[in-house]
């Protein structure tokens, strides 16, 4: 395997519970630094893909390789190398209500447990200054409009300056201005050197923005 290519599926399949088919036997690979795009109605399985490179789920046939580690094979060090190496933007945001965005944000380094109290505090501040959240240091989520509260997520997923960057959906649930603003902000750490995967299932908000695009449906690629 070249050590260009980050991720690498091969032959990859993954099944549900109920003998819900996902993925069936998909083979691809994404080399250092891509942004890619995963596009495909609800159900194609976009988030499948995502939540396999992110450790989340295991494929059921096929293998899954991230960083040149077999994410079938779940040695010890295994939850440590995601926790270090990949950012996760989720659909359903998982924002902490009950802690302000600075609390929020510093929480996946305090997961990572090896930073100390300066550290943080400076990684905290950087990300959400690359978000443009600075001044809503001490803010409520629920003070946060529908876009603040996506940037939020982001500057959680990128405060441990991962490798990889997963989004699901990142645009789905904001006007076009906000949507538009949401992918600035992933050209702008794709420019910083860190491989972006990105799922989205309408494709016309994508425009140039996707040096690759690949299209699911039911599971496979299409087209």
């Amino acid at each position: 395997m070249s050590d260009n290519k980050i991720i690498v599926f091969e032959q990859a399949s993954k099944v549900y519970p109920g003998n819900i088919a996902a993925l069936d036997g998909l083979s691809f690979d994404i080399e250092k630094g891509e942004l890619v795009f995963l596009a495909g109605h609800s159900g194609a399985g976009k988030s499948t893909i995502l939540k396999l490179i992110a450790g989340i789920e295991v494929a059921s046939s096929g293998s899954v390789i991230v960083a040149g580690t077999n994410l079938a094979q779940q040695s010890q060090n295994y939850r440590t190398f995601i926790r270090q190496h990949i950012g996760f933007v989720f659909q359903d945001h998982k924002i902490l209500f009950d802690r302000d965005v600075y609390a929020n944000v510093r929480l996946p380094l305090e997961i990572i447990n090896k930073y100390n109290s300066a550290e943080i505090h400076t990684r905290v501040l950087s990300a959400l200054e690359s978000v443009g959240l600075e001044h809503k240091v001490h803010a409520r989520p629920e003070q946060l409009s529908g876009g603040e509260q996506q940037r939020l997520c982001i500057a959680r997923a990128i405060v441990h300056q991962p490798k990889i960057l997963l989004a699901d959906e990142p645009t789905a649930n904001l006007d076009r201005a906000n949507a538009l603003r949401i992918l600035e902000l992933f050209k702008k750490f794709h420019r910083a050197g860190v491989t972006i995967v990105i799922s989205a299932h309408d494709e016309t908000i994508l425009g140039d923005y996707g040096k690759r695009i690949f299209h699911l449906s039911h599971g496979k690629f299409r087209g």
